[in-house]
């Protein structure tokens, strides 16, 4: 990523910043004045959406908020299945929040729909990790502040495999050689798993989509041709020698790791809470191809309503109050997601599982959140699993499947 890009594109969003004031239901915000710490004043109110686990931080920042400079804060709490097509629905009226909690990869319907608009960071994007300002970038501009980063790595039982693998053949003899039932486990299923079966896809050179300097996506395939064939010949092998299946569930995985059945799962850290109690250690996920293996990174974050009256205010709110060591400590705490925030995520990093995921995340690549992501999935996964039980021939089966993104792409 390049820092100098994004710098410029936080100066020109201050003007855009000041020009959206259409309006919300908020009330004060064309009437806010400067305080004398350089905040807006009082006579704002904020509303800001978010669910159940983060309304306890941002709920302790808008405290802080109001108290500094006398803007009132509602947070409401949401189901987060909810927030997004509300906010889709709610806000062209003119209604909805200031700011709400969500994923990066909402960022293409949401600026399709023209419901969000960009922030300024400043000389903050600098006090985040690189990925995190990636994957809320679009078109030069950034649109969320990101406060925790997500991704699979590698969970190893050291109990069973004290060493970490260095490639897939490397950990593939571990895990017969340690005698259990799966060698290595892979969330699989009949539909297939592309999202965990994406870092395997990416070591042979294989992207879903091309990615700009900026870390954002361009709407170009970039999965097919030679590097895909590869990967879909490998996948055709496993299948073949049975270290990959579609019988391999999510549950099952799950439960197979946590029973000794396998020195290794690929997942998130979103398991572990089922594996307390084990020794584990968390590694890269090892490399089947020639380059690295770089699984997806989802980022969480918070957005600015397009029709806010108080962008201005909100925009303080996010970049000096929640963006702050403190605020995105907390946030981490109540979430367990390690911080975007760098400073937060090294004082996170003392625990050696949380930095584990974090150096595999600081390699990730951001999930694409252009609208075309949305072609794709239905098709991907599928593929995947006919290679991998013969059901199709690898090379003809992924070349049907990338004609058939294109065409639904149009």
């Amino acid at each position: 990523m390049r820092r100098s890009i994004l710098l410029t594109v936080a100066a020109s969003a201050t003007l855009a910043l000041a020009a959206c004031s259409s309006g919300n239901g908020t009330t004060g915000g064309d009437d806010a004045a400067e305080t004398d710490g350089g905040s807006p004043a009082t006579g704002a109110t904020l509303t800001i959406w978010t669910d159940e686990t983060r309304e306890g931080p941002v709920r302790a920042a808008a405290e802080s908020f109001t108290e500094a400079t006398g803007t009132q804060v509602e947070v409401v709490q949401k189901n987060y299945d909810d927030i997004r097509p509300d906010f889709l629905a709610q806000v062209p009226t003119g209604e909805g929040p200031d700011i709400t909690v969500g994923a990066h990869d909402w960022l293409g319907e949401l600026t399709t729909n023209g419901v969000v608009q960009p922030i300024e960071l400043g000389d903050k994007a600098d006090g985040f990790e690189p990925v995190s300002i990636q994957a809320f970038t679009q078109d030069g501009q950034v649109y969320g502040l990101p406060y925790a980063i997500e991704n699979i790595a590698l969970i190893r039982n050291t109990d069973l495999a004290p060493e970490a693998p260095a490639t897939w053949d490397d950990a593939v003899a571990a895990g017969q050689a340690a005698g259990t039932r799966y060698p290595i486990l892979v969330q699989t299923g009949n539909e297939g798993d592309p999202y965990t079966y994406y870092p395997l896809q990416t070591s042979f050179g294989a992207p879903v989509f091309a990615q700009n300097e900026d870390g954002s996506y361009e709407p170009e395939l970039t999965l097919g041709g030679e590097p895909g064939h590869a990967f879909a010949r490998w996948l055709a092998a496993q299948g073949s020698a049975g270290v990959l299946s579609p019988d391999v569930t999510a549950d099952i995985a799950r439960d197979a790791f946590a029973n000794g059945e396998s020195p290794f799962i690929v997942g998130g850290p979103w398991l572990l809470e089922d594996y307390a109690g084990m020794n584990l250690a968390i590694d890269p996920i090892p490399a089947p191809g020639p380059e690295t293996a770089k699984p997806f990174v989802g980022v969480q974050g918070f957005y600015v309503s397009a029709q806010s009256k108080n962008a201005l205010v909100a925009n303080d709110f996010l970049v000096n109050y929640l963006s702050t060591e403190e605020a995105q400590t907390a946030l981490f705490e109540a979430g367990g997601r390690p911080p975007a925030l760098t400073a937060a995520a090294e004082k996170a990093a003392s625990d050696p599982i949380v930095e584990g995921f974090q150096a595999v995340g600081a390699d990730a690549l951001p999930m694409p959140s252009i609208p075309q992501m949305g072609s794709v999935w239905a098709f991907w996964g599928v593929t995947e699993a006919a290679i991998i039980t013969g059901q199709t021939d690898p090379v003809a089966g992924w070349d049907k499947m990338v004609a058939d993104i294109q065409g639904a792409i149009g």
